[in-house]
């Protein structure tokens, strides 16, 4: 995986660069519809045959994902595949998103709770975590029910764990030791 960060590293720095920064939300989610079209096997696997020209690789790829283009999204995709890294192209959308929320001071942040939260409390909890992390987060919230009670929390490496099943664990180690 080393080697495809190290080949997506150019492309999204690149690509971070040529926009402005007003533009960054909008090409991150042209690239992410992108990456999310490239990712599929039999995609890569028909942009790989030599025999298929790379602008019916480029016509498949936008028209599968079903969304309009900008003329940087466009630009980054020619260049990939005429390029034969299409495989690299969800690695460059993670590490082009990672430089846009670097720019704009922002952390991704995947909050999982035990019970789902309600609407009204998420702000609350958004707010807590902020300080908590010191930083703006952009939260994305699932539910596991094994936690049993509380909320993980994941914002880059950090992690912050307040689950009854965390809690559980770290008494099964110290009991046993």
């Amino acid at each position: 995986m080393a080697e495809l960060a190290t080949i997506a590293r150019p492309y999204a720095e690149a690509l971070f660069k040529a926009i402005a920064a007003n533009d960054a939300g909008a090409v991150s989610e042209q690239v992410n519809a992108l990456a999310a079209v490239a990712a599929n096997e039999q995609v890569r696997q028909f942009a790989d045959n030599p025999k298929v020209p790379p602008q019916q690789v480029f016509d498949l790829i936008t028209t599968a994902a079903k969304a309009s283009f900008g003329d940087s999204a466009k630009n980054l995709l020619h260049t990939v595949i005429d390029n034969g890294r299409l495989a690299a192209l969800p690695e460059i959308a993670a590490q082009f998103h990672a430089l846009v929320n670097a720019r704009s001071g922002v952390s991704d942040a995947t909050v999982v709770s035990a019970f789902p939260i309600d609407a009204a409390q998420l702000p609350q909890v958004v707010a807590s975590l902020e300080q908590r992390f010191g930083r703006k987060l952009k939260a994305s919230v699932s539910v596991d029910a094994s936690l049993i009670g509380g909320i993980r929390v994941v914002v880059g490496d950090e992690v912050l764990d307040t689950s009854v099943k965390a809690r559980l664990e770290q008494m099964k180690v110290a009991l046993s030791a």
